[in-house]
């Protein structure tokens, strides 16, 4: 084959794979995906070796994610799971600092060391997400159990997870706050007998009145 064939056909492939890649791209999202962080390696922290189980940037790198997938972190309680919007704290790999309502922790425990969990959590915020663990004062994060994703749009978010949160729990009265009965002010009783209540008919109000002096001690 001449050189000139092989760089037409080497060309031609060229052109393919970029196609297959622009096609697969605009390719519109028809479903949800619940993406399992680290794929087999799961989330998972080598005390040993003092390194992460996988490397997640690249894990995450190779996945397209859109409102309403799920993250599923197949871990244990020797790991945290640090979900935030706030890059600061992301690099900081620290939550305890994390100001607002953009950071949220899930997982860990300092009792049952070891315990198998499985934490799934839903992408509802369009955008840059951060994630990592923070346990070890943040040695794990600076190890490499760190990712950030880019969520996009998709199909938005399903009716499930696109709910307005509950209003506020708020405790019921006990038996000590229960309302007080009505205050009645002291005072004598009107001298007609209520005659002028009962209506406006002279000739009524007249004779009420005389049964009322007549009744009287």
């Amino acid at each position: 084959m001449s050189t000139v064939t092989a760089t037409a056909a080497n060309l031609s492939v060229f052109v393919l794979l970029i196609a297959v890649a622009v096609s697969a791209q605009s390719t519109p999202t028809t479903s949800y995906t619940n993406h399992t962080v680290g794929g087999p390696a799961g989330w998972f922290f080598n005390s040993s070796t003092n390194s992460s189980a996988t490397n997640y940037s690249s894990w995450a790198s190779s996945q397209i994610f859109n409102l309403g997938d799920f993250l599923i972190f197949n871990t244990n309680t020797n790991q945290t799971v640090i979900q935030t919007y706030n890059e600061t704290t992301y690099q900081s790999c620290i939550a305890d600092d994390a100001a607002g309502n953009d950071t949220f922790q899930y997982g860990g425990g300092r009792e049952n060391f070891g315990e198998l969990l499985t934490i799934a959590l839903p992408l509802t915020i369009e955008g840059t997400n951060y994630y990592f663990s923070d346990a070890d004062d943040g040695v794990q994060c600076q190890r490499g159990m760190a990712f950030e994703i880019d969520v996009a749009h998709g199909l938005g978010l399903p009716p499930s997870l696109n709910q307005p949160p509950p209003p506020p729990y708020i405790e019921p009265p006990g038996p000590d706050t229960a309302e007080s009965p009505p205050i009645t002010v002291g005072g004598s009783q009107p001298s007609d007998g209520g005659c002028l209540r009962i209506g406006a008919n002279l000739v009524w109000v007249l004779l009420c009145a005389l049964l009322a002096l007549s009744l009287r001690p």
